[in-house]
């Protein structure tokens, strides 16, 4: 089945969401449609502190908020429908969804995300699932009483290492640098932390376990070490989801979406929002910006596009 709309935004995070809302609060024929359920990774966080005007919010909450108002407006939002690829086709860009449908518009705006970033050592694949995790407050309570690892540096890594003390009886966050990336406030609030130990300027080197992790192989200093622990967290970063795009975009080495002033992209009715798209920081009031932005601009868009179908069926 074909369905046309104004605007389909890819992606139902807080750049989507922003996106939607204000393209549907425009009177512009928009879909969403995201692969999981709406608000991407606020479900992967327990808890917001940094949203002006908000003063402490649980991530699924603001997901549920910003999901609620922005089909208020008339959004047609779509939960666990995963996107196959993306084509152009004239002027109009083609999702293909996995369930077979299609969806066409003459703007897109791709708020798709990204994937954790893995370490691609031995033993991360074999036993993810097993006590290695992307993601503490979806499986942290799974490791009650238990020694844990976080690798990574940044605000993630931090912020999630101090989550699981909720659960584990220790937490080591080992980091390959002698600095953390993360915002000072939430290095205080670690450091702070009693349960939390950590382990600098070291390369994770493998995961071992038989069936399930028993311990963490490291390298410091040229000496080799391994930490006994009961669960492995892993926060380095993301991939973002541009390889669904089947026509070329211009992007950086990381595979991050360039994006002009206006979050639109060398692709003609093509825009990025979010943690897609090449940017300096990846938080929530910046990815609604970008929402916001694209859906302006798409408007402009489709409205040019509506004027030149008028001028062109009047000189006919």
């Amino acid at each position: 089945m074909i369905e046309n709309f104004d605007v389909i935004i890819v992606g139902g995070g807080p750049a989507g969401l922003a996106a939607g809302l204000y393209a549907a609060r425009m009177d512009l024929r928009t879909v969403l449609v995201d692969r999981g359920p709406l608000g991407g990774q606020l479900h992967n966080t327990e808890l917001i502190e940094d949203y002006p005007g908000i003063e402490s919010i649980l991530g699924p909450e603001l997901a549920l908020k910003m999901s609620e108002h922005a089909r208020k407006f008339g959004l047609d939002a779509r939960e666990y429908e995963p996107v196959t690829s993306i084509e152009v086709d004239g002027d109009e860009k083609v999702v293909t969804l996995d369930s077979g449908g299609q969806l066409r518009a003459p703007a897109l705006i791709m708020a798709a995300g990204g994937l954790p970033r893995k370490l691609d050592v031995p033993g991360e694949e074999e036993l993810a699932g097993r006590g290695v995790s992307y993601c503490a407050v979806c499986d942290g309570a799974f490791f009650k009483n238990e020694v844990l690892a976080v690798v990574g540096g940044g605000d993630a890594a931090l912020e999630e290492g101090d989550f699981l003390t909720r659960y584990a009886s220790k937490v080591h966050i080992i980091h390959r640098r002698d600095e953390f990336r993360a915002q000072p406030i939430l290095q205080d609030r670690a450091r702070a932390n009693k349960k939390i130990d950590f382990v600098l300027n070291a390369k994770v080197n493998e995961i071992a376990g038989d069936g399930k992790v028993s311990s963490i192989r490291y390298e410091r200093d040229g000496e080799a070490y391994e930490l006994p622990v009961g669960g492995v967290f892993i926060f380095v970063g993301f991939t973002p989801n541009s390889d669904i795009l089947k026509v070329h975009v211009d992007h950086d080495a990381a595979g991050y979406i360039l994006t002009k002033p206006d979050m639109s992209t060398s692709v003609e009715g093509l825009w990025a929002v979010g943690d897609v798209r090449a940017q300096l920081t990846k938080q929530i009031a910046t990815a609604v910006g970008d929402g916001t932005t694209a859906a302006v601009a798409a408007s402009a868009y489709v409205s040019s596009i509506r004027d030149r179908e008028r001028a062109r069926t009047a000189s006919a």
